[in-house]
């Protein structure tokens, strides 16, 4: 075989290979000839569906988009209510490509960071104007739904010419600003310390009562035992002293004489008593006769 037609064989085979291109499952394909998105019979921009496919080399180049389902989740931003009140809002967006060939020449040949960055602008709009019309007490109690409901169609008519299709709009948090939120959170602490003040100032009053009627329930108690004591100290001396009177009667002599043994015994019980009386005392009767009885 000659060297020329070994040549023109690899060309061929180059062209050929080149030639040949695949569309992913999740991908579209759009062709860009000399520059513009091509064409088909009917006018429309051609695009290939995922498969195998052919192009004319060198001159027609393949862009590949991705269809599948997107979610823009992009920084929370500051919006004001119809009240002139500051909300931080955190948003996020699910969108997919629609019209390939206008995504592809409204975003800088398929820029997904400028298409979101494009959509974002224009549902933050979107969701500016909604919350501009309502107050904060309309977008917290129950209008949340109706307001990302026209947020969505909102969203929806402002990407179209991005040859984008949003398909939903969910507002996941709504703050405060930092500075409103520590100026209410402040606000709410010195209320909770003012009921917790209010609690314990009656918490030590109820101590007070409670303890003064415990004093007084302990001081009738005190009185009316010490009176039970009396009374019954009053019976026994009572008892006592007609006992005493009892044996009196019996014989007063032997009482006489017991009652003068008990006053010894509680004079000289420690040895170390001295008492001065006089030695024919009545005190000393009955020792005296003790005394000379044992001599």
């Amino acid at each position: 075989m000659k060297p020329i037609y070994v040549v023109i064989a690899i060309i061929i085979a180059v062209l050929g290979y080149s030639s040949l291109f695949t569309i992913a499952e999740h991908e579209r394909g759009i062709v860009i000839r000399f520059g513009k998105v091509a064409q088909d019979e009917s006018g429309m921009p051609l695009v290939y569906q995922p498969g195998l496919h052919f192009k004319i080399p060198l001159i027609e180049r393949i862009q590949k988009l991705d269809s599948r389902i997107k979610t823009l989740d992009g920084q929370a931003d500051r919006f004001i209510t119809s009240e002139k009140k500051d909300l931080i809002v955190d948003a996020f967006v699910k969108w997919r490509i629609e019209d390939f060939s206008k995504y592809y020449l409204s975003t800088g040949g398929g820029n997904q960071a400028e298409a979101e960055e494009l959509l974002m602008r224009r549902i933050n709009n979107g969701l500016r104007a909604e919350f501009g019309a309502r107050t904060i007490r309309d977008i917290v109690s129950g209008e949340r739904d109706e307001l990302m409901e026209q947020a969505l169609i909102q969203a929806s008519e402002s990407s179209n010419d991005l040859g984008i299709q949003v398909l939903d709009v969910r507002v996941k948090q709504i703050n405060l600003p930092t500075e409103v939120s520590s100026a209410i959170f402040a606000r709410m602490r010195a209320e909770r310390d003012a009921v917790a003040r209010e609690h314990r100032s009656e918490g030590r009053e109820q101590a007070e009562i409670i303890r003064a009627d415990v004093d007084a329930r302990v001081t009738v108690m005190l009185a009316d035992a010490e009176r039970e004591a009396r009374q019954i100290r009053g019976e026994g001396d009572a008892e006592a002293a007609q006992i005493y009177a009892s044996a009196y009667t019996q014989d007063a002599e032997f009482f006489a004489f017991i009652r003068s043994l008990e006053a010894y015994t509680k004079s000289f019980g420690d040895g170390d008593s001295v008492l001065v009386l006089s030695p024919d005392s009545d005190f000393f009767k009955y020792f005296g006769s003790m005394s000379a009885s044992g001599n």
